[in-house]
């Protein structure tokens, strides 16, 4: 492979994305293996041929006993080694793609939009929805933020990663995915049978509430987001009104760009927005306001969040929260606050490390336990009848009680 200069595009999250829209990740290029195994990464010296002993003795021991070695392949054997490697770090966004997978994660980062239409991720070890997408197949079949993901069609999700669970999720418009779900709160397991489709995803909305309430519902950080997120600023200083309400619930993130763009709107030149903490592997980078900072005191703004709000959501609710411009209203955010590079082992194959993690401006990682509201609103299936949104209700509430 010929050297090329590095280029990185970095987004944020790295959560899975069965819609194959993948979020939290730097994108290495034309970094051949031999550069890898010479840097100072991993000192290749400190492995003893006693400490490899026992890989070799399992290898040849797998060859001997194994009741269809023949159809193993060495290259499959090398390959597997390598993810195994890469698990055994318990981080599940850490991961090896050989050729198959890495075909399909390929794609996926491309922009190929078929799928189910929801964001999936990993806490306290298990496989869960981050947040269906608006108007997708998940959605119209009732996927909920914080689902259980049990089962897809017959397979276990017990111990699965989020790129395998992708992997078996996605597929072309038109065909069927049974996958088993168990929601918060409930005892018995559901079976959704979803039909794949083609997904369009939605950036913005704006509306307003009585009272001179603006409210600007974001779904998700694209590089469209900033254009269309100025634009319904500018709408808010001509509707008059000075209280605003950012919407963030179901938002699992996007472009770094987009987030700090947007926080920039609300703060000086020179504020904090995020750091990008690279522990010993590095100095942190700081991401600070551009200081387009267009509101002064006089703004009132509450910012809604849930448990399917992620990654830039995080960054931008955190930047916000702690610069004291504006209190989050509903509940505890995901927490995924971490930076992945993919980078090439071979022309086939490639590998996606957890290279850094996201800090908030007081230094709070995002990764651990997620942001908590300053108004928590209390989900049920009681206060959510009809279409009765409790949050945005508290939210007005709040607003409509300001001075």
């Amino acid at each position: 492979m010929n050297k090329q200069n590095k280029t990185t595009v970095i987004l944020i999250g790295a959560i899975a994305v069965v819609i194959a829209f993948m979020i939290g990740m730097s994108v290495g290029q034309g970094q051949s293996p031999a550069s890898i195994a010479g840097s100072n990464i991993t000192d290749l010296t400190q492995v003893t041929a006693d400490q490899f002993a026992p890989y070799w003795k399992a290898w040849q021991i797998l060859d001997q006993k194994y009741v269809a070695a023949a159809s193993t392949t060495v290259q499959q054997k090398i390959w597997g080694s390598i993810e195994g490697l890469a698990s055994s770090f318990g981080d599940p966004y850490t991961v090896f793609f050989p050729p198959t997978e890495n075909k399909v994660f390929q794609e996926d980062i491309s922009g190929d939009f078929e799928g189910v239409g929801m964001e999936i991720g990993i806490k306290d070890k298990q496989l869960q929805v981050i947040a269906p997408i608006k108007g997708s197949p998940a959605d119209k079949a009732g996927v909920k933020a914080g689902d259980l993901i049990l089962k897809i069609d017959d397979k276990v999700t017990t111990n699965m990663s989020t790129d395998e669970a992708v992997k078996l999720i996605r597929g072309p418009k038109g065909s069927v995915v049974k996958i088993t779900f168990l929601s918060v709160g409930v005892s018995k397991p559901v079976v959704k049978s979803i039909t794949r489709d083609t997904i369009n995803i939605p950036t913005i909305d704006t509306s307003e509430k009585p009272g001179g309430i603006y409210v600007i519902r974001l779904y998700s950080f694209t590089a469209q987001s900033p254009d269309l997120f100025r634009n319904a600023l500018r709408s808010f200083v001509l509707s008059g009104d000075h209280k605003l309400i950012l919407d963030l619930r179901g938002n699992p993130g996007g472009y770094l760009e987009a987030a700090w763009d947007m926080a920039s709107w609300f703060l000086p030149a020179g504020k904090t927005v995020v750091t990008e903490d690279f522990g010993k592997n590095g100095s942190p980078k700081v991401y600070k306001s551009k200081g387009y900072n267009v509101f002064n005191k006089n703004l009132d703004m509450l910012i809604l969040v849930d448990n399917g709000s992620a990654s830039a959501s995080e960054i931008l609710a955190g930047a916000l929260e702690e610069n004291g411009v504006a209190k989050l209203v509903g509940e505890k955010t995901f927490g995924k606050g971490s930076v992945q590079e993919l980078i090439p082992i071979t022309s086939d194959t490639s590998l996606k490390v957890t290279i850094a993690r996201w800090l908030t401006p007081s230094g709070h990682n995002l990764s651990e336990n997620g942001l908590d509201p300053d108004y928590p609103v209390e989900i049920t299936d009681q206060n959510t009848k009809n279409g009765n949104d409790p949050v945005m209700n508290k939210a007005v509430e709040l607003l409509t009680a300001e001075k």
